[in-house]
């Protein structure tokens, strides 16, 4: 494993507005100075939260997965985010993974947010990936999977980073605060969050409150409220010491879902 050096974007989304958002995107973006490995942006980053596929899904080969491709070239680094897919007759809420070679590797969101009508309207996924990058497995989630503890358990020591891109609104901000930190703890991994910022068009605010928590519950990174594109770096050596030092996943259930 190396040293993972992480960018963070905490975006204003524009109510499904593709064009506006990827415009804002690659602004923000080029104010970025320093050499990253791995950009993470918020669920449906290029609509922000809706229901609305018809207006709002995009194909595999469409302009959002063209847009990622070539900021990934360009930055020489992986970005990741969620958006809205079609395929073969069905609406995902697909994570996607780009690399700058312009492959990828995609996570279809397992929980669907049925408060939202998510349900309505989305296919669940129905398998975890963990991926890798420079040495560190990486299991992405999006959102509502936080809920889930067992989805996102690290069974058998099965990754060392988890990453949530999400949506999710102020009203409920304490219980982001307090899940990411407890998924941490107990998975002995790094945990990222990604969140937005701003109002969508039914309303809903978003106050960020993007992080990152260590293993042990120590806050590497915390914004609320704000707009902000932030960049760290994880050190590998920091999280073998602390499996080591408090060795609790030798002694988890293993279990398959």
């Amino acid at each position: 494993m190396e040293p993972l050096k992480i960018t963070i974007f905490q975006a204003y989304l524009f109510w499904e507005n593709v064009e506006k958002n990827l415009q804002n995107l690659s602004l923000r973006l080029s104010a970025l100075k320093e050499k990253t490995d791995l950009i993470i942006l918020p669920e449906m980053f290029n609509t922000g939260f809706t229901t609305n596929v018809e207006k709002c899904a995009e194909t595999m080969k469409g302009q959002t997965m063209h847009w990622l491709f070539e900021h990934a070239k360009s930055y020489a680094c992986v970005i990741a985010g969620s958006l809205i897919i079609e395929e073969n007759g069905h609406y995902y809420n697909r994570f996607v993974w780009m690399y700058p070679d312009g492959s990828f590797v995609h996570y279809d969101k397992r929980h669907l947010f049925g408060m939202g009508n998510e349900d309505q309207v989305f296919t669940p996924g129905s398998s975890r990936v963990v991926l890798q990058l420079k040495g560190w497995r990486i299991c992405p989630m999006v959102c509502y999977d936080l809920r889930f503890p067992v989805w996102s358990r690290n069974v058998g020591d099965a990754y060392d980073l988890l990453v949530y891109t999400a949506s999710w609104p102020d009203k409920r901000s304490a219980h982001w605060r307090t899940l990411i930190p407890a998924r941490a703890i107990e998975n002995q991994a790094y945990v990222v969050g990604v969140n937005r910022v701003g109002h969508d068009g039914n309303e809903v605010y978003y106050s960020g409150g993007s992080m990152c928590i260590s293993p042990g519950g120590d806050v590497v990174y915390y914004k609320p409220e704000d707009e902000d594109l932030y960049t760290f770096t994880l050190n590998p050596a920091d999280l073998q010491k602390f499996r080591a030092d408090y060795p609790f996943l030798k002694d988890a259930d293993i279990f398959s879902l």
